[in-house]
């Protein structure tokens, strides 16, 4: 047996909501136990001392868009891989917003062999109907049996409610999981920016975050009838919880998510125009960014994701509201987010919680934990260590970041996927 130690810990644990001193014991690839630091290691174990930095669960990093198949040039799986570990995320959920969609046994097949050499896991949603254009379902049973994660049109909002609640109820039966995207279609269409006196002034398309509440009420009520099991990829305005605090007390299975972007930006950050900051759907204000924050720290918001959508140069040099929403955040999610611990709104094991272990307890991943017997995707970093981003260090193919330039703190100092290191020193 394969024995390591990662010795001189400050140990994570989102799902005891603990941080303290320790050290992890890894055998065969999976966590064996946790130790104080002046236990003496097993005989024969590999150590590595963690020099009192962070350990915590490998992140989970749920909605992550890849080129392949069809935009290569934007995303490979290889890249993404890279990313991914350099980022400390050791499972990503890939979309099936690609060219075409994963809407078919035989395209999640492909994807799921295209990313088999992955250094990292990666797994696949599925589109909840076929071509992504709301009128026909797709296979929900055949895709459910090769392993998709959930399935989802993405930002694309199934507008036909009979099509949308046949898919809901079969998708109960096989107790399959639903990822909805709440928004008034109709509403949002053409939107850069939030309705507002900012928006006004700078002369963007703007939609009222009211298209966000009325949208998840629609899709609320259906699930309510139909009973299946739902996801909110993204929920970003104030007025969108208490719809969330009813459908929960109602016993209805509702999860929610929200992007890292929305918890660390706003809609002023738009104001010199660059397109790095477009987004679906757009920054909203201050008071509902603090008040994103908040839910997350209550519970009410489950998953913080990256939502990673790379963007190739074109797309982006165009007008604002014309520019492909959207941005790269595999190696961004880890520093971005601790902005959110060191601003005092949330603590560590708060957002691994978010950020790790209830992404993979709503899909059903044994990962995002430290206990006994989970498998040891792992991420070693330093909460504190400051650095100036620098968008071509990223190892994703596209450059499209909103940090680009900025002050971050917090730098991964290594990841291991199933006891192996992926990513630093001796990877």
């Amino acid at each position: 047996m394969s024995t390591l130690v990662l010795a001189n810990a400050r140990l994570i644990d989102p799902e005891a909501q603990t941080d303290r001193p320790g050290s992890l014991l890894v055998r065969d690839g999976r966590i064996a136990g946790t130790g104080a630091i002046e236990e003496a290691p097993p005989d024969g174990a590999t150590v590595i001392d963690c020099g009192g930095h962070a350990l915590a669960p490998g992140l989970v990093d749920w909605g992550v868009k890849i080129g392949e198949p069809g935009e290569r040039h934007k995303e490979s799986f290889r890249s993404a891989g890279r990313a991914a570990a350099a980022g400390g995320v050791t499972t990503l959920i890939a979309r099936p917003d690609t060219s075409p969609p994963i809407d078919t046994p035989e395209s999640l097949e492909f994807v799921t062999r295209r990313a088999a050499d992955s250094p990292v896991n990666i797994r696949h949603m599925a589109a909840l109907t076929k071509a992504r254009e709301g009128r026909e379902m797709v296979e929900i049973g055949f895709l459910n049996d090769l392993g998709a994660m959930a399935f989802t049109d993405g930002v694309r909002v199934v507008t036909d409610t009979k099509v949308l609640s046949r898919a809901m109820t079969y998708a109960r039966g096989l107790d399959a999981l639903i990822v909805g995207h709440p928004q008034d279609a109709g509403l949002s269409k053409g939107a850069a920016a939030t309705s507002g006196k900012f928006a006004s002034l700078y002369g963007l398309p703007a939609v009222s975050p009211m298209a966000e509440v009325m949208g998840l009420d629609r899709d609320l009520s259906l699930v309510a009838m139909t009973r299946c099991r739902w996801h909110a990829d993204q929920i970003t305005t104030a007025d969108a919880l208490p719809a969330l605090v009813r459908a929960r007390e109602a016993g209805l299975d509702v999860t929610a998510g929200i992007a890292i972007h929305h918890l660390t930006l706003n809609e002023f950050d738009i104001g010199d125009y660059r397109t790095f900051f477009r987004f679906t759907p757009p920054l909203r204000s201050e008071d509902d960014r603090q008040a994103m924050v908040q839910a997350v720290a209550d519970g009410l918001i489950d998953v913080i994701a990256s939502f990673h959508t790379p963007q190739d140069e074109e797309s982006k040099r165009l007008p604002f509201e014309a520019a492909a929403p959207g941005a790269v955040g595999l190696q961004t999610l880890l520093p971005a987010a601790l902005r959110l611990y060191h601003q005092g709104g949330l603590s560590l094991p708060q957002l691994w919680r978010a950020l790790a272990l209830n992404p993979a307890r709503r899909l059903g991943l044994p990962a995002g934990r430290l206990t006994r017997g989970a498998p040891a995707d792992l991420v070693l970093f330093d909460p504190d260590a400051p650095f100036l981003l620098d968008r071509f260090s990223l190892l994703s193919k596209s450059k499209n970041t909103p940090f680009d330039g900025a002050r971050m703190q917090g730098r991964v100092l290594g990841t291991w996927r199933a006891g192996q290191r992926v990513f630093g020193a001796d990877a």
